[in-house]
């Protein structure tokens, strides 16, 4: 008898724990919107590398892109900076409030008329020159800062 109860309990053990783990995993939630964007914007960047590699020869494109020995790690940095690119530019756009006011879209344009390379090198100050939208926008906020208080 306590065979037949030992077997059974052992059996019911062996059922639960696959149906309680079915359960948990269908109670999983699916991928947040963000995550399925950033990945939409990863697969962007390695499409626009895969078209620059093509466009420029590997030779080029690895002279560019590549930091190693042997540049082959290229690709991999190419699609790090774009993908980085496209989540700044995106950050960029999505802030509706106050970093969006007159200034920002007077750097934003400005960026977009003089182009994005010569943009980070007038505005630039770091080692990759990517803080150049913050330095235009802080710079002409302070000078609006100042014409107004002159105006008092």
């Amino acid at each position: 008898m306590k065979k037949w109860f030992v077997a059974a309990a052992a059996l019911i053990l062996v059922l639960a724990i696959p149906a309680a783990y079915a359960a948990a995993s269908s109670n999983e939630k699916p991928k947040s919107a963000t995550a399925a964007q950033a990945q939409s914007a990863d697969k962007n960047a390695a499409k626009a590398c895969k078209a620059e590699r093509a466009s420029m020869g590997i030779e080029a494109f690895q002279k560019k892109y590549g930091t190693n020995k042997n540049l082959k790690n290229a690709f991999g940095k190419c699609v790090s900076s774009k993908s980085k690119d496209d989540k700044d530019e995106k950050n960029e756009d999505d802030d509706k409030d106050e970093k969006s006011s007159g200034v920002a879209k007077a750097c934003k344009s400005e960026r977009a008329s003089m182009g994005a390379e010569a943009f980070a090198k007038k505005y630039g100050t770091n080692h990759n020159l990517k803080n150049a939208f913050g330095k235009c926008v802080s710079g002409k906020a302070k000078a609006k800062g100042k014409g107004e208080e002159d105006d008092d």
